[in-house]
């Protein structure tokens, strides 16, 4: 059975340029995902269905429910935070 074992990086505290990047991130990460289903001939359908391949979070991240918005929001904090944890810096130029 898996057992699911992630660094755990709440010690961590991102610094305010970083948290300011987040929804930036987050809209990127959707737009990725997004991008890799229409390539995979996923639609848009209010109603999710693996075999007909369409998917209701096929839309801009700003249609998104705030649900979905907050998944690409943790995976975006999640990433800083390992990245962090792990002794990198991440400076704007």
């Amino acid at each position: 059975m898996y057992n699911p074992k992630p660094i755990d990086t709440s010690d961590v505290k991102l610094t305010d340029d970083l948290l300011e990047l987040t929804e930036m991130i987050a809209e990127n990460i959707h737009d990725v995902w997004a991008k890799g289903r229409i390539e995979e001939g996923w639609t848009y359908d209010a109603k999710k269905d693996g075999e007909k391949k369409t998917n209701p979070c096929l839309v801009p991240y700003d249609e998104l429910p705030e649900t979905e918005k907050e998944y690409d929001r943790n995976t975006t904090l999640e990433t800083l935070r390992l990245i962090i944890k792990l002794g990198y810096e991440i400076k704007k130029k």
